[in-house]
C-alpha cells in the first residue's frame, strides 16, 4: 500500500501585545487620550475625594478652611499617583510631526 504524507502545516507566529502602556503612546495609538484621562480622573477624583473629607472635618470641627487644604491635597495626591504610575513621563517621539518641538534650526542662505 502507498502512504501519503501530507504536507506541513506552517504554524502562525503569535501575537505578542506590548508589554507596557507607554508602548501604546509612542505608536501612535490612542494610548496619550487614555493617559491623559488617567491623569484627569485621578487628579480630579483626588481633589472631589480630599475635599469631601475636609467638608466633613469642618462640619465637625467648626472651621470652614479644611476643605481648601482637602482640595490641594487630593490635586497633590492625584498628580503622586499619575506619576508614580508612569503616566506623566516626558516621552520623545521618534519622527513624525516636530511642529511641537520648536522653531526650525535652518540655516540662513
Amino acid at each position: 500500500m502507498f502512504s501519503r504524507k501530507e504536507p506541513r502545516k506552517k504554524q502562525p507566529e503569535p501575537v505578542h501585545a506590548p508589554t507596557a502602556p507607554h508602548d501604546e503612546a509612542s505608536g501612535g495609538g490612542d494610548g496619550g487620550y487614555n493617559a491623559g484621562m488617567a491623569v484627569f480622573s485621578y487628579i480630579i477624583g483626588g481633589i472631589i475625594v480630599w475635599s469631601l473629607i475636609g467638608w466633613g472635618l469642618d462640619y465637625l470641627w467648626g472651621t470652614r478652611w479644611i476643605v481648601l487644604v482637602g482640595a490641594l491635597l487630593g490635586a497633590a495626591g492625584g498628580f503622586y499617583l499619575s506619576h508614580m504610575h508612569g503616566l506623566t513621563s516626558h516621552r520623545i517621539s521618534t519622527g513624525g510631526n516636530s511642529a511641537a518641538s520648536g522653531p526650525s534650526k535652518d540655516e540662513e542662505q
